[in-house]
């Protein structure tokens, strides 16, 4: 097995969500690196052919990073919901339609769990986060976190975070603040989101403190 790779100065956010880049950035803060976005590069989105989230996120992170010339940070994720086999999974961003009509994607979560009279809600958000750099070299990490699909409440956060309940809280992701949702304490490497607790291996292995 290879050793780590260290990042250090710029990177790009292969990203052209912007509730992501925010993540990303905040994340990426405390380490010192310059964090440019897809969208400063006008970086076309390549097509998302891979059947898991790290191959996704492989996809996103190699094609900016050979277009763009420098080391590049993609995430790949989504909400799985185990009464719906999984689903919306791989395919989260694509049940919000071209709009990226998130409020419809969870109704339609809503009325996929009633169409199937089911009464159990149990689902967990996935974070693959992939560094790849022009030379092919990459590397993978993956967060998860578990909890209940609700009815949605918030208006924080992004995506499908008003409807997912994490264990051992009241609050939804759509109810937290930035730093409840993914902040990370240092000290304990304890993060609660899926994307949190993904970079944080990520930054155990290829990251230095400044």
């Amino acid at each position: 097995m290879s050793e780590h790779r260290i990042l250090n100065g710029k990177v790009v956010i292969a990203t052209h969500n912007p509730g992501k880049l925010v993540e990303m950035r905040e994340l990426l803060e405390p380490f010192g690196i310059e964090a440019v976005s897809a969208g400063e590069f006008s970086l076309a989105e390549p097509d998302e052919t891979g059947t898991m989230f790290c191959e996704n996120a492989a996809i996103k992170a190699q094609a900016a990073a050979s277009a763009s010339g420098l080391p590049a940070f993609a995430d790949d994720s989504g909400l799985c919901v185990n009464a719906l086999d999984g689903a919306p999974g791989l395919f989260s961003a694509r049940w919000a339609g071209p709009s990226k009509d998130f409020a419809a994607a969870m109704a339609r979560i809503a009325h996929e769990l009633d169409r199937r009279g089911a009464t159990e809600r149990r689902g967990h958000f996935v974070s693959a986060l992939v560094i790849a750099w022009p030379d092919g070299h990459l590397e993978t990490f993956e967060g998860r976190v578990f909890g209940e699909i609700v009815p949605p409440r918030g208006t924080l956060g992004f995506g499908y975070d008003p409807l997912f309940l994490p264990e051992g809280h009241h609050r939804t992701f759509g109810e937290m603040s930035s730093e409840e949702k993914h902040g990370v304490d240092w000290q304990t490497g304890a993060a609660l989101s899926h994307r949190a607790r993904a970079f944080v291996l990520l930054a155990e292995a290829c990251l230095r403190r400044v």
